[in-house]
């Protein structure tokens, strides 16, 4: 399965994109920046990412609902 699920942009060249992919067999969720290459039309992605096995989403979301209150915490957002 390859689908994107969101982006948002990092900066003027390059994405932040989250998808929902497969790698060696393992259906993951894939955050990765996307960069504009000088030569080319469309943005490709970078190694500048990490992929995380689906079966491990509820601890993704645990830890960044802790993230989103140390922030709001620290007035941050």
């Amino acid at each position: 399965m390859e689908k994107d699920i969101a982006a948002f942009a990092k900066n003027k060249y390059q994405d932040i994109k989250i998808r929902i992919s497969e790698f060696q067999s393992n259906d993951v969720i894939d955050i990765r920046t996307w960069t504009q290459p000088p030569q080319g039309a469309e943005k490709v992605p970078t190694g500048k990412g990490i992929n995380i096995n689906v079966k491990l989403f509820p601890e993704l979301k645990k830890a960044i609902d802790m993230l989103e209150q140390e922030l709001k915490t620290n007035n941050l957002i």
